[in-house]
């Protein structure tokens, strides 16, 4: 049977070294598995798979894997109790704030940041 459980999300990386250095300095997360072209964390329930762009193509074809310059194609979006706090610590962890933060119309206070390869995380609280 089908289920709506999200296992794993697997990220296409420019380069592994970096996002694994990125992930571990920022989130803090266990490795579950890696080796020379991925890394699995463990994000709470999920696991998040760093995979090298390289390695990529197998798992999509017939589709081409995107240059990570040629745009944001996702956002990944983290529930926390207090987004200015969180940014604080974000900075420090060496990540830098896109965007925010910002108290947005739909009832969330926002920010994003964004890893080596591109893609694009959001902090968000619920504000009344």
């Amino acid at each position: 049977m089908f289920s709506n459980e999200i296992e794993v999300v697997t990220l296409f990386v420019d380069d592994i070294g970096a996002a694994r250095q990125f992930y571990e300095n920022v989130f803090r997360p266990q490795i579950i598995y890696q080796d020379d072209v991925s890394a699995v964390l463990k994000f709470s329930g999920t696991l998040i798979n760093l995979l090298q762009a390289s390695e990529a193509p197998e798992l999509v074809t017939p589709l081409a894997v995107a240059a990570s310059g040629s745009g944001t194609r996702m956002l990944l979006t983290i529930k926390v109790e207090n987004v200015d706090a969180v940014c604080t610590e974000l900075t420090k962890r060496g990540a830098t704030i896109l965007n925010g933060p910002i108290d947005r119309p739909w009832g969330r206070r926002t920010a994003a940041f964004a890893d080596p390869s591109g893609h694009v995380w959001e902090v968000a609280q619920e504000i009344a």
